[in-house]
């Protein structure tokens, strides 16, 4: 269930399809040039603008949120083959199959490319952001109105009013 300040709804929803790519470490190649470590983070970035440039494209007067904002971020990923039984029970999950992906990558490497991306379609700049409403990793198909059915993230954006941040 998402959690949605001052009962009311989000000011804008963006729900991305792809991997979640983590932003971590950067690598030197010299001369001042650094690249990312991992190979994830370009495509899963292009997927979340994409799909936040689609979201604000519904809105024709949308502009960038500025002040401070509240969000919920839930991501969606796959899971392993090795989490189901074989055979005539392939469908059912393993006794042990863990309820959460408690593995990589990280929450909050995989947040922080997310929020880049949105910089400058969703936000003004991801620093704007205050609060977390909710934030997760949770296996697709779990029957969660925010948890997709394939691997991806719904992203939910609210402006908090003044008197909230004092």
């Amino acid at each position: 269930m998402s959690i949605t300040p001052f009962g009311r709804g989000a000011a804008i929803t963006v729900t991305v399809h792809g991997t979640p790519g983590p932003q971590g470490s950067k690598r030197h190649l010299g001369g001042g040039v650094m690249i990312e470590s991992s190979k994830k983070v370009r495509p899963w970035r292009q997927d979340v603008k994409w799909a936040a440039l689609d979201a604000t494209r519904a809105r024709p007067a949308w502009v960038p949120l500025d002040g401070p904002l509240a969000a919920a971020v839930v991501f969606t990923f796959a899971r392993p083959r090795g989490h189901y039984r074989t055979g005539r029970n392939a469908h059912l999950l393993r006794d042990a199959a863990p309820a959460r992906p408690a593995v990589y990558p990280d929450l909050s490497k995989i947040l922080r490319s997310t929020e880049d991306a949105l910089t400058g379609v969703v936000w003004a700049d991801d620093a704007r952001v205050v609060e977390y409403t909710r934030l997760g990793k949770y296996y697709a198909d779990t029957g969660d109105p925010d948890v997709l059915g394939a691997p991806g993230c719904v992203i939910r954006v609210w402006p908090l009013h003044p008197a909230v941040t004092r």
